[in-house]
């Protein structure tokens, strides 16, 4: 699907670097109601809240670039697809 195409709500997405720059987290606000499933179940403790706003005024998550290790776990516990780890191969 291409960014024209897609929903409005999907168009604005926060981006994150983490894990030494090997992966980013992105979270869509426009997906995230704030329920914190995702800040619960990361084991290292990486989610915290943030200053955005998902979609019903409640807050959403941002990682710590330091402790995220990008292992995909706030990712599969997210009821509405809020939250994406997209792994980078950086060119040697």
């Amino acid at each position: 699907m291409s960014t024209a195409a897609a929903p409005a709500y999907l168009k604005k997405v926060y981006t994150t670097e983490v894990n030494k720059g090997k992966a980013v987290f992105a979270i869509f606000p426009g997906l995230c109601k704030g329920c914190g499933l995702c800040k619960e179940k990361c084991p290292e403790g990486a989610l915290s809240w943030s200053e955005k706003l998902g979609v019903y005024g409640t807050p959403t998550v941002t990682p710590d670039p330091e402790l995220c290790k990008a292992c995909g776990i706030c990712e599969r516990v997210c009821p509405d697809c809020a939250i994406a780890i997209i792994r980078v191969d950086k060119e040697k």
